[in-house]
């Protein structure tokens, strides 16, 4: 098949297009590079069925022939990136989201929308199903991705209806692995930094606050399931064992054999309390769930970490 694939060259995309490549399809990799590398995407560059286009997709989307997918999945994705990126985090989730399904519908392609857990917002439903509404302030901090997503799987949903697009919508929870940017903000990146370079670890809140980490190959492989199943509605993607951040600091240091503190600061505005997802659909409907045990992604992971600056570590 040829497959565009938005936000290619980052953390999660990058993965996608190693799948999608070692499968033999034609992929069609585009990214600003505003949070993505192109690095990521090196492997590829010789390769014949492979082409690079810088673009910003908020902005009017041109491709020359034919497509047989459409997948979404450029947007900032961290809580460092949206709050110094409001706007652009709003539009390419917005216009963003309406340029790539019209091009799915010019094309006759096929579209994959990556949500996220955050439309949940700070839930009060546990586990998340799907049929959940969510708790989001529309006006926090967190707002311009939670908001966004939302708006982007009701205008993906109406393509659907209107224009019988043949569409899909992934839910990803927490998501982890080899190629997360050094010091991004997200809790397992943020850990194995700091417990690296031997600075403390800084945990938010007393670190009750509960994730569900899954291992990027893991979603990836949901995510081409999810491209196998002719079904509309959003389906969650993420792992059901759910752990306190505090228990991650703690892991990430045992794993790192750091000798870095854990240090406590003030929770930051809408950061949400618990989060759990219910993968019922995603078992029934893609015979799919998290493979990876949390300590082996994690040891991939860091050794990721550890090659990105192999004299940084501080023991």
């Amino acid at each position: 098949m040829r497959i565009l694939v938005t936000g290619a060259a980052g953390f999660i995309g990058s993965h996608l297009v190693d799948r999608l490549m070692s499968e033999g399809h034609y992929v069609i990799a585009m990214d600003n590079l505003i949070t993505g590398k192109y690095d990521n995407l090196e492997p590829h560059r010789s390769e014949t069925r492979f082409e690079f286009i810088h673009h910003n997709v908020s902005n009017y989307i041109h491709v020359p022939g034919h497509l047989d997918w459409v997948v979404h999945l450029a947007s900032p994705a961290s809580p460092v990136d949206y709050l110094e990126l409001p706007i652009q985090t709003l539009k390419v989730n917005s216009l963003g989201t309406h340029n790539t399904l019209g091009l799915a519908a010019n094309k006759g392609a096929k579209y994959l929308l990556a949500s996220t857990s955050e439309v949940y917002g700070d839930p009060e439903v546990h586990p998340q199903p799907e049929t959940y509404w969510g708790n989001v302030n529309p006006i926090g901090p967190r707002g311009v991705y939670d908001e966004s997503k939302r708006f982007a799987e009701a205008l993906t949903t109406a393509y659907n209806h209107m224009h019988k697009l043949d569409t899909r919508i992934i839910r990803i929870f927490n998501c982890y692995g080899p190629r997360l940017r050094l010091n991004d903000g997200r809790v397992v990146s943020n850990f194995i930094y700091q417990a690296l370079k031997g600075e403390a670890l800084t945990v938010y809140g007393d670190g009750s606050q509960t994730r569900s980490f899954q291992y990027v190959a893991d979603l990836v492989d949901g995510i081409v399931r999810t491209m196998g199943c002719d079904h509309h509605l959003p389906i969650n993607l993420g792992n059901p064992q759910e752990k306190t951040v505090l228990e991650i600091a703690k892991l990430i240091k045992e794993l790192t054999r750091s000798r870095s503190e854990i240090v406590f600061k003030p929770l930051p505005i809408d950061d949400p309390r618990r989060r759990l997802p219910d993968i019922t659909k995603a078992r029934e409907l893609l015979g799919w769930e998290p493979k990876t045990q949390l300590v082996d992604g994690l040891k991939e992971t860091i050794a990721w970490f550890e090659a990105q600056f192999p004299k940084a570590a501080a023991r």
